[in-house]
């Protein structure tokens, strides 16, 4: 089983929430996980993998645009993975996890042979720059094990 953890992050909160995911992951045996930022990867090598997390901070209640390239390229490339999950970081006081929907929404309808396994997750960090709020990351580790647990049965 192959896992590919794709994050685009502004101020390293959602690079810390996929690193987190990753030792969630990494957790249980029989699955090769690897991680990379949205602009870095080979996005050849996402669209081979068995299952796709994708981690994007919420800008004005929606992923990033580099997030919005990353999946179209997926669909240009006729992604492979049949899993998919996705992530998300947010500042404020109250939990917005519009971003995350929208994430969602947008890989049901432009990727629909993937299956979401699990909800999303939203990350609360402190402000726009953060840090990441005491508490969230170990979400994060959990949410690795629930994923591992949801593509190893």
């Amino acid at each position: 089983m192959k896992v590919f953890i794709v994050y685009d992050t502004k101020y390293g909160n959602t690079r810390l929430a996929a690193e987190s995911i990753l030792e969630g992951i990494r957790e249980t045996n029989g699955i090769e996980a690897a991680i990379g930022y949205v602009k870095d990867v080979d996005a050849g090598k996402v669209a081979d993998s068995d299952a796709v997390i994708l981690g994007a901070p919420n800008h004005m209640g929606k992923p990033s645009r580099a997030m919005k390239k990353f999946v179209d390229q997926l669909v240009e490339l006729g992604v492979k993975a049949k899993s998919a999950v996705v992530f998300g970081t947010y500042a404020g006081k109250e939990r917005s996890d519009r971003a995350v929907k929208k994430l969602e929404k947008m890989l049901e309808q432009k990727l629909p042979n993937l299956r979401l396994i699990l909800p999303g997750l939203s990350i609360r960090v402190n402000g726009v720059k953060g840090p990441v709020v005491e508490g969230e990351l170990p979400k994060c580790v959990d949410f690795g094990r629930k994923i591992a647990s949801q593509l190893t049965t």
